[in-house]
């Protein structure tokens, strides 16, 4: 769903203000909670022009899920050429690095998609949850069918089981990093940044050791 012309008109300062102000407010109440009164009276505009601008609360809320894809999308991209000659498990070990700077510089986006999980009353909450794990799946295959042809994944790994593997491991890693419940004894929680990069190189290892291929010199995982 796009914005109305109404909203593509204004300058873009306007625009960004909008988002802003939408962005806080449903990472502060959720979606049902969310009201456009308190919204309009930050922003210092009509009602109405919400209205003009989206159509609906549900339509100002579609315009701020695309907007959040499209900054993941474009991190995800910086990953991907900052990372094309490295190996497999160096783009995860990035991919991983990349969303806890995400989640660093972006906390509300962050927040509204935890909202999305652990909320089950949300809007078009399971279209919305399918998208974003279809998005992770499209990044995760090539790099796992890249991986296998490299020689850095084991050539029997089921393809599919992989990206579903690697898209709930990843999922919960990031999760745990801002949710203390979901921590469970890991020490990710709100950890430092050094810390972070530590538990990041442990996780990949892990994955290293399922996935890996193994060396035909000496028989152990590289």
């Amino acid at each position: 769903m796009v914005p109305r012309e109404t909203y593509k008109n204004l300058e873009s300062d306007k625009q960004q203000r909008i988002l802003d102000t939408a962005v806080d407010e449903f990472a502060s109440h959720g979606f049902r909670q969310a009201s456009v009164n308190r919204m309009v009276l930050k922003l210092g505009i009509a009602k109405g022009s919400i209205f003009q601008y989206f159509g609906t609360k549900e339509g100002l809320f579609h315009v701020v899920f695309d907007h959040a894809v499209e900054l993941v999308r474009r991190s995800l991209r910086q990953v991907k050429q900052h990372t094309a000659e490295t190996g497999f498990f160096e783009r995860i070990r990035q991919s991983l690095l990349a969303g806890i700077s995400f989640i660093d510089h972006h906390p509300k986006i962050y927040k509204i998609y935890l909202k999305m999980v652990f909320q089950e009353d949300f809007p078009l909450r399971a279209e919305f949850l399918q998208q974003v794990h279809l998005f992770s799946s499209e990044y995760l295959r090539p790099q796992v069918e890249a991986g296998i042809a490299a020689g850095d994944l084991r050539p029997d790994l089921d393809i599919d089981a992989a990206v579903f593997f690697l898209d709930a491991l990843m999922d919960r890693f990031l999760q745990a990093y801002c949710v203390s419940f979901l921590d469970a004894g890991s020490g990710l929680y709100q950890a430092p940044k050094h810390e972070m990069e530590k538990r990041v190189k442990e996780f990949v290892q892990l994955i290293r050791k399922g996935m890996g291929a193994e060396t035909r010199s000496n028989g152990r995982l590289p």
